[in-house]
């Protein structure tokens, strides 16, 4: 089997439990009343787009639209402006997965900012449409910041995955 260039070794299969634990924890966190500064990154997004790439058969669209409602009924928004932004983001995210995966790290989050700009697009054309007011410029950062924490998450997601399957005193990781 001919392996992609990001990948250095062979990863344990995911646990479900793992990733629905990483699904509520970035929605707990996107809860948090710090307030909502337009060029803050949106965690949840980040995180669906994480398994969706990685994972995309177990976290699909359905998924991606049901916590998009979640968010929607607690951020008071417009019903749907969430949904329909985490349903795009997940759709455009689950059509590039397997051209993400051949590139390293880096690249990944090159290739993944433009599906973080359509979502971003596509809730300010919903709130616009909807008669809600333009946030300001900072909004195009989110984005960028999305992008930029892409590295991370990999490196934090991947991480139980990395582990060996039988540790011994000769290989104690």
């Amino acid at each position: 089997m001919i392996m992609p260039r990001g990948s250095d070794q062979l990863l344990l299969p995911v646990n479900p439990f793992f990733i629905a634990l990483t699904l509520v924890a970035a929605m707990l966190l996107e809860m948090l009343p710090l307030g909502r500064h337009p060029a803050s990154p949106d965690l949840l997004a980040l995180v669906l787009v994480f398994w969706n790439v990685h994972q995309p058969r177990r976290v699909g669209v359905g998924l991606a639209f049901a916590f998009g409602l979640v968010m929607d009924v607690h951020q008071a928004a417009l019903l749907g402006q969430h949904a329909l932004a985490y349903s795009l983001l997940s759709y455009l995210a689950i059509t590039v997965h397997r051209r993400v995966l051949w590139f390293s790290v880096p690249a990944q989050a090159l290739h993944v900012l433009p599906v973080f700009v359509a979502a971003h697009a596509a809730s300010l054309l919903t709130r616009l449409m909807a008669g809600g007011m333009f946030p300001g410029w900072w909004l195009l950062a989110a984005p960028v910041f999305e992008a930029l924490l892409w590295p991370v998450v990999v490196l934090l997601l991947l991480a139980p995955q990395r582990r060996a399957p039988d540790p011994d005193q000769n290989r104690p990781l």
